[in-house]
């Protein structure tokens, strides 16, 4: 089984009955999480109800994409203590943000912590990781294995890194915040739907999902926009949603 299940979608906070960004990933028995936002924990538990994964990915520092990796370290420290650690590949802030809600106990204990941007081998993927532009430092993950790619940006303003990190990926997840005003500032840390459609035809993806809805927003339309600049498959990224890879 080769897989990616949507755990959350939104960005900043989540809508009733959503979450914040979050993504479970099987493959032949490897169970890997790319980022722990807002009420994406309880997901996790129903997805794997054993709450196991093999490792975790956390693109960067903002709660919407990290907060619920304090329930499983919780989970971790105080229901199997002693247990394995948990592999965790992050920027150094992830573990400075989780820090502050447990400052009397060493995160260390429980993950065993790898640092992103950087290259590594996690179980049957190649892992990259690529400094992409944000408000803090933010990793895009690109995982590839058996000669399938799977990419996805964190947050990111528009950079032709882009481009590299979803490059010929069988499913291409990428941010489209599409937040009023964005498109006007001096820099860019967010993007809008017509640009994730953009960057995912310049890396000549197959298929693209968007995620990372700004809460309130039309879904509808956020797929139409990227179509506009994509000639492949688009996706919106739904609590719960699995799409098969590399088939």
């Amino acid at each position: 089984m080769r897989q990616v299940t949507v755990l959350g979608s939104c960005g900043a906070y989540p809508e009733p009955g959503r979450a914040c960004s979050g993504f479970a990933v099987d493959w032949d028995g490897f169970r890997l999480v790319l980022d722990l936002g807002y009420a994406t924990l309880p997901r996790l538990l129903a997805h794997w109800p054993d709450g196991a994964p093999d490792a975790v990915v956390i693109t960067h520092e903002h709660p919407d994409h990290c907060v619920d990796l304090h329930g499983l370290f919780r989970m971790r420290y105080y229901g199997d203590p002693g247990g394995p650690k948990l592999p965790l590949y992050c920027p150094p802030g992830v573990l400075d943000r989780i820090g502050g809600l447990e400052p009397d106990v060493d995160l260390r204990a429980v993950f065993d912590v790898h640092p992103l941007p950087g290259s590594h081998r996690l179980g049957p993927f190649d892992l990259t990781g690529l400094s992409l532009p944000h408000y803090v430092p933010n990793a895009g993950i690109r995982l590839e294995a058996d000669g399938v790619a799977l990419a996805y940006s964190g947050d990111t303003g528009p950079t032709p890194l882009l481009a590299a990190l979803g490059r010929d990926a069988d499913l291409f997840i990428v941010e489209a915040t599409d937040r009023d005003g964005e498109t006007g500032r001096p820099t860019r840390n967010l993007m809008t739907s017509a640009e994730a459609g953009h960057w995912a035809g310049r890396a000549g993806a197959r298929r693209l999902m968007l995620t990372h809805f700004w809460p309130g927003n039309d879904r509808d339309a956020a797929v139409a926009a990227a179509r506009s600049a994509f000639g492949g498959v688009v996706l919106a990224a739904e609590e719960g949603l699995t799409i098969p890879v590399g088939t």
